[in-house]
């Protein structure tokens, strides 16, 4: 396979310009044009090719056994699929291998060479393109040197490759190269007709409630304003502090809890309190509106997932659609379709955090409760209730067990729980006493007694890694070096770990992070979790037999299109690579669901 490595020099000005429009409006934009591309094959010297060139100089390349080289190949990547119609067989990208092996450390070509090469000058980014702003038509002086500049970011960018592909684990150029296919050559259709019908609904919606309060827009959306005509209608508007200056400022945003407590108070203006909310609120319509911007000609959107977006190695969004937080059954998802004579698969795995929390901490009979099926969130309520809670008869007492189970694991204290069931972070708004919350912490606690105690053992292993010679292997982690490594071969990194003032701090990019044993808890559990996912999403690309390709992933939930023909063996195989075991951690309970449609419906 040819190794091609590449880079596109392109017109920019004031507004055509990716520090302001997305990848998508950018290279659509009818003014984008390409000034030409720096070409590099396998170790050949890199060659330039100006405006009138790159089309053919492209074709005349082998593609379908192409391994694509770039430094932010979801740029250049899709340059080359959407404008040009061409295809490599893999893509590699060196901004994203720089974030999976120096996660929270800048990506950026320049510093990704000082990194790579710490000690050689001469590899170097320039410090100075030429300006070329507003610039359509390069005359021959400034063409060669904006040339000169291109040549050495590819020359960078194949010797970045060079110095960092034994370190990168194939399982995750895999990945990379998934991730990238996503967005360069993208499979989801979205039916436009429906997200438009959804925007002009929704606002159609917020205007009927704007116009039924009888306040005006500019009152309803500035909070001084709007805390004013609180005070001219009988109330008191509630007050916090600001962060920045001390002084008392107005209450009122969406989670502030007085403002919560003012609407429970005060139901007869509720009518003002929703005008609000619809002033406010405009996300739904918005984020519509740029799913229908970001479609293609063909009815397709590409899908913009950052590989190792989070320090856990999580994947993140960009390109604001991030598609990581769609809300389930929404409209946005279901606007998204399978191609015609094909469905949409989705599977998602149930409970996997607390699944690996549980198997971490050694929790054997919560283990077993998973195993056997039961509902976990019905049996610590039952416990923190003391008599029996069954999903059916009672519903707010599972759902403060659900909220434990999901919000107690890593250290959360009951402040912090009552707090986050007043709000309704995980479901709806519930009113829960202090000495309540603190029943329920502490039964959580003295119920699962081994979370806790792996709270305290992970952050002395970790604190342990302070000094050089320390070395242990547990659960198939490593510690040492201020690292954590995983399984996978790469790790959760603690630049700089030491104690301040008693309390572990690490440099985490540009601040400094304090770290805690529930944090560094949850970071463990995140990072596995989400090798569990990417282990199935491999072996799903993988296995020709189901015919099809993983266009998504959200959370804990792969999303495929593949044929129609036989869609429940399609959704058992699926299912069943989702819940098989990894090598570094054969028992631990695995469980999944899904279904399929025409759309993405679950």
């Amino acid at each position: 396979m040819d190794l091609i490595t590449l880079d596109f020099e392109t017109y920019y000005d004031t507004k055509l310009s990716l520090t302001k429009m997305t990848t998508m409006d950018y290279v659509r934009h009818e003014q984008f044009k390409v000034w030409g591309v720096g070409i590099k094959i396998n170790d050949e010297p890199t060659e330039w090719y100006g405006e009138d060139e790159c089309a053919d100089a492209l074709g005349a390349l082998n593609w379908d056994d192409a391994k694509l080289v770039c430094h932010n190949t979801p740029f250049d990547g899709y340059i080359l699929t959407q404008y040009y119609k061409l295809k490599p067989k893999y893509y590699v990208d060196t901004a994203a291998m720089s974030r999976g092996l120096y996660p929270a450390s800048s990506a950026r070509l320049k510093d990704c060479a000082i990194r790579a090469f710490p000690d050689d000058e001469s590899m170097r980014k320039g410090e100075e393109l030429a300006d070329a702003k507003g610039i359509y038509d390069l005359d021959p002086e400034l063409e060669e040197s904006i040339a000169g500049y291109c040549i050495q970011d590819v020359d960078l960018t194949y010797a970045i490759y060079n110095a960092w592909i034994d370190r990168m684990p194939q399982s995750e150029m895999d990945l990379i190269n998934i991730t990238c296919r996503m967005f360069c050559e993208p499979k989801l259709i979205v039916d436009r007709e429906r997200l438009t019908k959804f925007r002009d609904e929704t606002i159609a919606s917020n205007d009927a409630l704007i116009n039924a309060a009888g306040v005006c827009r500019k009152v309803l959306s500035s909070n001084q304003q709007f805390a004013e005509y609180i005070y001219e209608i009988g109330l008191v508007p509630p007050t916090k502090k600001s962060p920045t200056t001390g002084k008392d400022i107005p209450a009122l945003g969406k989670s502030d809890k007085a403002y919560q407590q003012m609407q429970k108070m005060y139901p007869q203006f509720q009518h003002i309190w929703d005008a609000r909310r619809a002033v406010k609120s405009r996300i739904a319509e918005t984020r519509a509106q740029r799913f229908i911007d970001a479609t293609h000609d063909d009815g397709t959107i590409s899908v913009p997932l950052r590989y190792y977006a989070a320090h856990t190695g999580r994947f993140g969004g960009t390109e604001k659609i991030n598609m990581q937080n769609m809300p389930r059954n929404s409209e946005l998802r279901k606007a998204l379709c399978a191609p015609p004579g094909q469905l949409v698969f989705v599977a998602d795995l149930s409970n996997i955090e607390a699944r690996m929390l549980a198997w971490l901490a050694d929790e054997d009979d919560l283990l077993e409760q998973f195993r056997n099926g039961d509902d976990i969130y019905s049996n610590l309520a039952s416990v923190i209730y003391d008599r029996p809670i069954n999903k059916k008869d009672d519903p707010t007492e599972r759902f403060v067990g659900k909220t434990a189970v999901l919000g107690l694991g890593y250290g959360m204290g009951a402040p912090k729980f009552q707090a986050t069931l007043e709000a309704g972070a995980m479901g709806p708004s519930m009113s829960f006493t202090t000495d309540e919350a603190y029943n329920v912490v502490n039964t959580y606690r003295s119920t699962y007694s081994g979370i806790p105690l792996l709270w305290q053992k992970l952050e002395l292993k970790l604190a342990n890694t302070i000094n050089p010679a320390y070395d242990e292997t547990w659960h198939g982690l490593r510690f040492h070096q201020s690292k954590i490594h995983l399984p996978n071969g790469l790790a959760l990194h603690y630049n700089n770990l030491r104690f301040e003032a008693g309390k572990l701090v690490y440099d985490g990019g540009r601040t400094k992070e304090y770290t805690w044993g529930g944090r560094i808890t949850e970071n463990v559990v995140q990072a596995l979790s989400r090798l569990i996912v990417t282990d199935a999403i491999l072996r799903i690309e993988k296995d020709a037999t189901l015919d099809g390709n993983i266009v998504l992933t959200v959370h804990d939930e792969i999303v495929l299109i593949s044929q129609a023909n036989n869609p429940s063996v399609t959704m058992d195989k699926l299912i069943a690579h989702m819940c098989t075991n990894p090598n570094w951690a054969e028992d631990i309970p695995l469980d999944a669901e899904g279904g399929y449609d025409t759309n993405y419906s679950k």
